[in-house]
């Protein structure tokens, strides 16, 4: 079996020569720092670790800040956090943060021994279910606890970019308004659901929404004079002050925009939700029903909403050109929503000709889909009427 290799950080010099002689003793190939700043110089370099033990507290960077920026750098290496102070309050946040043992000063020889053995024993096995879960596209979720989900999620934030799906008035073939949909160039988050499985996951999904709204309100003076932006929210988005600010990004385009509201999530947690909209409605922002026909089969939010616009879930739209069934279906939402509600009806999901003229023939007006443009960062305004099949 290769010799496992361990990183022991500990700014007391005494309580670091003793570990490293320890372990060093059981067979371990150890290395050692004095601090948390020279242990990260370290991993910046390449080297790798099986295990590291590390104190608590040290000038500087403190162990839990050191745990969360080692997961910046290898989100597998099991980190032993050492203590001669232990508290409830420390012991919960190496927990949160993905620690491995929580350990306090003085401990016993074999204890250690034992511990830092089982730790690089689960990172060998850490390292082949990742492999694992690679060869099954397992996505964000390689990320196995919150401080390496918390540094990616940071990351991703800071590379978010917005694509734009062009929204197409047929027959009249014009374009009447884009879909502004995220995008991170962070590899482990580099889609709109594992983005927000994170941010669910992290508690952080008001911070995700702000900063994906003040990003669409800077591409907004570059689109076409006279198109509709398509922005969608998040439940708990609604919650958020910042989204009903009068001086906050997107207020300030407010009149350009529609905020949609999917159909999938509940929203009866939200207090004073038709209050909440009128709010928004006072700002100038039209409201959309996301992915109607796919969520709930309730009317409670959709009569709360009271939205302008409603977008048909593509997986009423697929093949629609074969079904009858999906055909009158359509038709007949199309219907009740235009001429009993007064509200406007977007088609989402049409890739072909032949959807697309089936969609036509039932009075659809609005359509979305990549029949006529995929998500781009430019605003896409020339031979979008001409696609291939």
């Amino acid at each position: 079996m290769t010799t496992q290799s361990i990183l022991v950080v500990d700014d007391e010099q005494g309580v670091r020569e003793a570990i490293v002689r320890v372990l060093s003793r059981a067979g371990f190939n150890v290395s050692s720092a004095e601090h948390a700043q020279a242990a990260l110089e370290r991993l910046r370099s390449g080297e790798q670790f099986n295990a590291i033990l590390t104190d608590l507290e040290m000038p500087g960077i403190k162990g839990i800040d050191f745990l969360r920026m080692v997961r910046e750098r290898d989100l597998d290496v099991p980190v032993i956090i050492l203590t001669g102070n232990p508290t409830l309050e420390s012991a919960m946040s190496a927990v949160q943060y993905g620690g491995f043992r929580y350990l306090a000063k003085p401990f016993n020889n074999d204890q250690i021994v034992e511990i830092v053995r089982s730790a690089a024993g689960m990172h060998r096995l850490a390292v082949l279910k990742r492999r694992a879960l690679e060869l099954c596209e397992a996505g964000a979720w390689l990320i196995g606890d919150a401080a390496g989900l918390d540094a990616h999620f940071d990351r991703a934030l800071g590379e978010l970019w917005i694509a734009f799906q062009p929204i197409i008035r047929w027959p009249n073939q014009v374009v009447f308004g884009y879909e502004a949909l995220v995008r991170s160039t962070e590899p482990t988050l580099n889609n709109p659901g594992l983005l927000f499985e994170a941010a669910e996951r992290l508690g952080r999904v008001q911070e995700l929404g702000r900063a994906i709204r003040g990003a669409v309100s800077n591409c907004i003076p570059s689109a076409p004079t006279e198109s509709t932006i398509f922005v969608n929210l998040h439940s708990a988005d609604l919650g958020d002050d910042e989204l009903f600010a009068a001086g906050s990004p997107l207020s300030k385009h407010a009149e350009r925009v529609v905020l949609e509201v999917t159909e999938r999530a509940s929203l009866h947690r939200i207090t004073n939700l038709r209050g909440r909209i009128e709010n928004l409605r006072r700002l100038g922002f039209q409201i959309a029903v996301d992915d109607l026909g796919a969520g709930y089969a309730g009317l409670s939010s959709f009569s709360q909403l009271e939205p302008d616009i409603a977008k048909l879930d593509m997986s009423l739209i697929r093949g629609i050109n074969a079904s009858t069934r999906k055909a009158s279906l359509v038709r007949s939402m199309i219907s009740v929503c235009r001429e009993e509600l007064g509200t406007s009806v977007v088609c989402e999901g049409v890739e072909t000709k032949e959807e697309r003229d089936t969609l036509e023939s039932l009075g659809a007006d609005l359509l979305q889909g990549y029949l006529f443009g995929r998500p781009e960062r430019q605003f896409r305004r020339a031979s979008i009427f001409a696609p291939a099949n």
